[in-house]
């Protein structure tokens, strides 16, 4: 894969130069000191993947990567060092269109491989994620509602760009929202945290992790918050695991929205927002296939038109609409 690095830091540029060298696949095709630097390198030679730091002269790494996305968009990673004191800068990152965030890998402490290999994992789930063209085959679920429930669940998936449209989409929505809402991400499980709190001062509502074992319920947003998978179960909770361990996306939308279109028992509403590649996709289909309304962002309204195009392509969306317009919608159907 051709790698490129921002970084003003000397020794993290080595630090990373000598993680990705365990990968002899990886090239670092070229190095920038800063935001402004990485845009006119990424125009002239643009990379697979960028590995982009936040705090840096002359234009930072969030405005650099709104820039990249805008102009000549790739894969980007944020790097840094320190991801906790910079969550909000992550999620702005993020919502222009970066895929996840990592730490920068130590040198010197302990074992090299080890410390690069949260960097490397990173990278080869990217590398299937840009590379992934064909969609998985998935079996239709027995559907196990009850006509005559009046539970009401909006089941939300999203990627790159995922946080800034989630903070509009939440905006729209009122604290007495009659339904239950629960949100896939595609973060980091230790940024899962901060994002709830983030997303929850930003819309003013109730949103927090989803906690093993209880079930959606109206007046809360739920969001996955560990690496592992997130289920519905036919008892109505919700459950965290590993499998399918083959998936790329952790946590998967496509997981979580088969789960609901399997034993979801009332009414419900799949929304597929903005990312790269094609999670979600499959899932929504079969949301659709059992009689629930699905909606995909449009292209024009999207950070990155991968996973809302995938879901067009395969007639998984019975609305598309632009993120404005999708919070009004989620009213219409479920009113008070």
């Amino acid at each position: 894969m051709k790698i490129a690095i921002v970084n003003d830091m000397p020794l993290a540029v080595e630090a990373l130069r000598r993680a990705l060298a365990f990968e002899p696949a990886h090239q670092v095709v070229w190095v920038a000191n800063n935001g402004a630097e990485a845009v006119r390198l990424c125009a002239e030679n643009t990379p697979d993947l960028i590995l982009m730091d936040l705090i840096m002269p002359v234009m930072d790494g969030v405005e650099a990567t709104r820039r990249i996305m805008a102009e000549t968009p790739c894969a980007i990673v944020i790097v840094t060092v320190d991801r906790q004191q910079n969550v909000h800068r992550v999620f702005e990152a993020m919502g222009h269109g970066a895929l996840d965030v990592v730490d920068t890998p130590a040198i010197g402490a302990g074992n090299a491989q080890e410390a690069a290999a949260p960097l490397l994992r990173k990278i080869l789930n990217i590398g299937w994620l840009i590379g992934e063209k064909t969609p998985r085959s998935r079996p239709v679920p027995t559907p196990h509602r009850s006509s005559a429930s009046c539970k009401r669940l909006v089941a939300i998936g999203s990627s790159a760009g995922g946080p800034a449209a989630l903070e509009v989409l939440l905006k729209g929505l009122p604290r007495n929202f009659s339904a239950a809402i629960v949100l896939v991400q595609h973060v980091d499980q230790v940024f899962a945290a901060g994002m709830a709190e983030w997303l929850a001062s930003a819309s003013g509502l109730d949103v927090r992790l989803a906690r093993e074992g209880e079930p959606p319920q109206a007046g809360a947003v739920l969001l996955a918050g560990t690496n592992h998978h997130i289920r519905l179960l036919k008892n109505g909770t919700l459950a965290y695991t590993a499998e399918p361990v083959n998936e790329i996306y952790r946590p998967s939308i496509d997981v979580f929205f088969e789960s609901v279109a399997s034993y979801w028992n009332g009414d419900a509403i799949g929304v597929l927002l903005t990312g790269m590649g094609r999670d979600g996709a499959q899932g929504l289909k079969l949301m659709r296939q059992q009689g629930y309304l699905t909606i995909a962002q449009d292209q024009q309204s999207s950070a990155v038109y991968g996973m809302p195009k995938a879901a067009a392509a395969i007639d998984a969306a019975v609305e598309i609409r632009p993120l404005e317009k999708i919070a009004p919608r989620l009213l219409e159907v479920f009113p008070k």
